[in-house]
């Protein structure tokens, strides 16, 4: 930091378990990553390729090859692993993680249908080859599923080898989690932390009331996913309580 502030709450250093940031790139150029890694690569845990915007960004290699000097490991969207599935094509799927040398990937059903045992067992296979991010939660704003469903997912995952899973929002922040207006489904997220550890959730959070609520109900170091580039930093002031939204929240009045 660039000064000192008395009552900051305590950040986790990285290589982190909890306060991990999940930022999107949805198509950024070389010199867009080398930007935005000169200002937040000290807050960014991973960078997730969007859907399968890698299949058309040019100078994928160069572009990897950027984030990997940064120290900061990259992942396909979990669209991508969904494309090669229902083409029937997942060990070139496999192959291709290989030939990009990726060390994550996401396993997800959230364009496809798919049967949970299936899935789980992608995610075991797969987890023997890289460290494994499964989403749970549909991309259709009209499929409502039962919280103790998402529980009983997020529970199977886990215990098939997923190291995180990530709650669905999309990019938008709009289904899933959230109601199509963005507000967060709280009594969904209440009931899932009664059964899943919160260190093990990653919340995907692209809108800035659902980082803020997030961050009030689970403090500083809460995961959150699918953070634009832009809004890296605005949201780690949101986490230190220097931002209005959560600027007394992590004060300590008796103390002023």
């Amino acid at each position: 930091m660039n000064y000192t502030l008395t009552q900051i709450p305590e950040r986790t250093a990285k290589p982190r378990h909890s306060g991990f940031t999940m930022v999107m790139d949805k198509g950024l150029s070389i010199r867009q990553a080398e930007d935005l890694l000169s200002t937040s690569a000290d807050y960014i845990d991973i960078i997730k390729l969007g859907w399968a915007t890698s299949f058309v960004t040019p100078n994928l290699q160069e572009k990897l090859d950027v984030y990997a000097a940064a120290g900061i490991p990259v992942y396909f969207g979990g669209t991508l692993f969904e494309a090669f599935v229902v083409r029937k094509q997942f060990d070139d799927y496999r192959r291709l993680l290989d030939k990009y040398k990726m060390t994550y990937a996401e396993v997800s059903d959230g364009s496809i249908e798919m049967d949970p045992d299936d899935k789980c067992e992608y995610i075991r296979q797969l987890a023997t080859q890289v460290t494994v991010l499964s989403e749970v939660g549909s991309k259709d704003e009209a499929k409502i599923i039962p919280p103790y469903k998402w529980i009983k997912l997020m529970q199977a995952e886990l215990q098939a080898g997923a190291w995180k899973v990530i709650g669905e929002a999309r990019e938008g922040g709009n289904v899933g989690l959230f109601r199509s207006s963005g507000e967060v489904r709280q009594g969904l997220v209440e009931e899932i932390l009664t059964q899943v550890p919160f260190e093990s959730i990653i919340w995907e959070a692209p809108q800035k009331a659902q980082q803020v609520w997030f961050v009030k109900l689970l403090g500083a170091n809460v995961n959150l996913g699918n953070i634009a580039p832009h809004e890296v930093i605005p949201l780690e002031t949101i986490r230190l309580g220097l931002r209005g939204d959560t600027f007394t929240h992590f004060l300590n009045q008796s103390e002023l």
